[in-house]
């Protein structure tokens, strides 16, 4: 794909501001098109390889292929990913999220296809993560890809990647209003009419074209026979609290275990290590295995009373210990999950926070229960759970909310999924301000954000605003020979160096007036008698708006950047508002 995007050397589209809104409305069908087809193919090929691989053995028989299956499916998929792609394809959303802030934009073209070849791999073995990410992944690519196909600027390009994510959940979940939601709220696209509507169109084509090819079992959907009353608010808000601590256990139980495995260098190890983890805890629940769905729905369809014999601890279906069982699910699905992307395997976050909430919420019911008189609707609590553990964990409380609403065919629960998953957001927000998408970015100052000028400054690279036009200077010259290169100097400033470009500090032409035309101080005063180092400098991985601040807070005009030890050039206060001025512009515009 690549070859053939050199080949093309990009179309070149030039139209006035009607043609292009036309252009971007018919890309944005297709885009829906392609993501619709994508999840289709995805959840269909996965089911193929899973029914395949486990064809023909039942647990109680043969339970100890648990064991084995998914460290093969992590193996396969790391050998795909370092020989074939040569590129790592894990983390979908949170790869978008850096490619919209630092690279443009631009997303690799074998995203098209390879995160989803590699997630076949990790979940149709077994691997404890969900397909979403990486149709996500693959939808935004397709954006990414057309947008530079038609070398449409930068802001058209967000708008097509919001447009294949948004087109990839309404594929998955068939549920176009909460796939629009999640590009508005997670992705961070602006809430303009020139946005919403290419992510509208994408949306209801690819949730169209789910519906074409699988009618309405992409993935599960409900039916309430419970209603909702005022009196079980108090039970909503504790379910509230409740998810936001537990999407706090999620989000830094994760973190923990990936710093685990960054430490094992070898990847053949990581494999070795998560796999078989994996495969212990799958041993020990065999819920644990793959997505979960088929559990979460037999679950919420109150068939768990069943479930809790699949175990090998074969214990009774008592309430305590399905208790017991239930909480065991909800710690370990987490532990699961993180040991899957962590050894190398392929997968997002969205399934597992599903399936944590709705066993959280039928535990968090049965807990309930054990309260002389109170009665509180299961499959409520569990839907509703659902929603709490998304909002806590992916920081996006309307998506939850308006997911839920959709798969369950209606709006009875709205109000208590309102509560719970706001509760959710506000509870995780005092101790994590970040969500699991973005807290690596934000550690990194690479997280692009709803602030225009805050995300403005993170697109913008030292290296595009380094200025080399300045004379330099040895550090054992003299007056005389600093004259003759002020001079020659277009600049006022004059940096020190020696001749491998170390960098010993500036001379500033200002600060010698009194003495540069002195001719007898000449071979008396040497350049280090006279040079500063200044204070601060910039460093070429700095973030534009730590660069911003250093420049607000000194008053300087020009601030060095130095690598190593290195002088590599200047960044002035001057090129760097410019830039942002014309950014800020050209995203404030509809």
């Amino acid at each position: 794909m690549g070859n053939i995007i050199r080949k093309l050397n990009f179309i070149k589209f030039n139209a006035n501001a009607e043609n292009l809104k036309r252009l971007v409305l018919i890309l944005s069908f297709v885009i829906g098109i392609v993501s619709g087809l994508a999840a289709v193919f995805l959840k269909n090929i996965v089911f193929f390889t899973h029914d395949l691989v486990t064809h023909g053995f039942v647990f109680d028989d043969s339970n100890y292929l648990y064991l084995a299956f998914p460290t093969i499916g992590i193996l396969f998929t790391v050998l795909f990913a370092k020989y074939v792609i040569r590129d790592n394809i894990s983390h979908g959303v949170s790869r978008i999220l850096f490619a919209i802030s630092r690279k443009h934009g631009r997303i690799e073209p074998h995203n098209m296809y390879s995160s989803m070849l590699g997630s076949t791999l990790t979940v149709g073995f077994g691997g404890s993560v969900g397909l979403e990410a990486p149709i996500v992944l693959t939808g935004s690519s397709m954006g990414s890809y057309l947008g530079r196909l038609f070398r449409l600027n930068r802001k058209t390009i967000m708008i097509l990647i919001g447009a294949g994510a948004t087109g990839a959940i309404a594929g998955i979940f068939k549920a176009p209003v909460a796939a629009v939601i999640f590009s508005l709220e997670v992705l961070m696209i602006d809430l303009t009419m020139g946005a919403l509507i290419p992510l509208l169109i994408a949306s209801a084509t690819a949730a169209s074209i789910s519906y074409l090819f699988m009618g309405s079992g992409v993935l599960f959907s409900f039916d309430l026979i419970d209603s909702f009353y005022i009196r079980h608010i108090p039970y909503y808000v504790g379910l509230g609290l409740f998810t936001g601590f537990i999407s706090l256990y999620f989000t830094q139980t994760t973190f923990l275990i990936e710093d685990f495995f960054k430490k094992v260098k070898n990847k053949f190890l990581k494999v070795v290590i998560g796999g078989s983890a994996l495969g212990l805890l799958i041993f020990m629940l065999p819920s644990l295995y793959g997505e979960g769905y088929e559990f979460l729905q037999l679950l919420i369809n109150n068939e768990v009373d069943g479930l809790v014999n699949e175990d090998i601890f074969k214990i009774s279906s008592s309430t305590t210990h399905i208790i017991i069982f239930l909480g065991l699910i909800v710690l370990f699905k987490v532990v699961a999950m993180a040991v899957t992307t962590g050894s190398g395997g392929v997968g997002g976050i969205f399934a597992p926070s599903l399936f944590v909430g709705g066993v959280l919420g039928v535990l968090y019911s049965r807990l309930t229960s054990l309260i002389p008189g109170t009665v509180i609707p299961e499959k409520n609590m569990a839907l509703v759970g659902m929603s709490g553990v998304m909002a806590g964990v992916m920081h996006a409380p309307l998506t939850g909310i308006f997911l839920i609403a959709e798969i369950t065919g209606g709006y009875e629960l709205f109000t208590p999924l309102i509560i719970t998953a706001t509760i959710s957001y506000l509870t995780i927000m005092y101790f994590e301000p970040h969500s699991i998408y973005t807290k690596r970015l934000a550690e990194r100052g690479e997280l692009f954000t709803h602030h225009k000028d805050k995300s403005v400054l993170q697109m913008m690279k030292i290296e595009s605003h380094l200025e080399t036009n300045f004379k330099t200077i040895d550090q054992n010259s003299n007056l005389g020979e600093l004259v003759k290169v002020i001079a020659e100097s277009e600049r006022n400033i004059i940096p020190v160096v020696d001749s491998e470009d170390n960098f010993y500090g500036l001379v500033f032409v200002n600060d010698i007036r009194n003495i540069m035309f002195n001719q007898e101080l000449y071979d008396k005063i040497n350049v280090a008698n006279i040079m500063y180092m200044p204070d601060p400098v910039v460093s070429p991985d700095e973030s534009m708006e730590d660069v911003a601040h250093k420049f607000q807070e000194t008053g300087h005009y020009n601030l060095p950047v130095i690598s190593n030890g290195k002088y590599l050039g200047f960044v002035s206060r001057a090129r760097i508002f410019s830039t942002y001025q014309k950014l800020l512009r050209e995203f404030s515009q509809e």
